[in-house]
């Protein structure tokens, strides 16, 4: 054991549960972290189908720059394209039509 020298200085008794409540604070952080930040976990543990929450999880490309779009990412269609929502620098709202190579409308 590399560490026994060091209940010397602390008591088990005192370190043990130190250690232990520390792990227990950081995995409830990640896992906060991972229920805020995230849109799929929420589908998962509701048994819905993943994806089909709210899917408006926004991308910005740079901040600095008013006149940068912004594009929010949507559902995949059946036939294999993905249409997505853009936000043009003066508000208004656009929709694209992602194809597959190869693919034309």
């Amino acid at each position: 054991m590399n560490n026994a020298k060091m209940w010397l200085v602390v008591k088990p008794t005192v370190g043990v549960p130190l250690f232990l409540s520390g792990v227990a604070v950081g995995s409830f952080a990640v896992h906060v972290a991972v229920l805020s930040n995230t849109t799929w976990v929420s589908d998962f543990l509701s048994g819905q189908e993943l994806g089909s929450g709210d899917a408006s999880a926004s991308l910005i490309i740079d901040e600095t720059d008013a006149n940068t779009a912004k594009a929010s990412y949507a559902l995949p269609k059946t036939d294999g394209a993905q249409e997505i929502l853009v936000t043009m620098p003066d508000g208004t709202q656009r929709r694209a039509v992602l194809q597959p190579p190869g693919e034309s409308l």
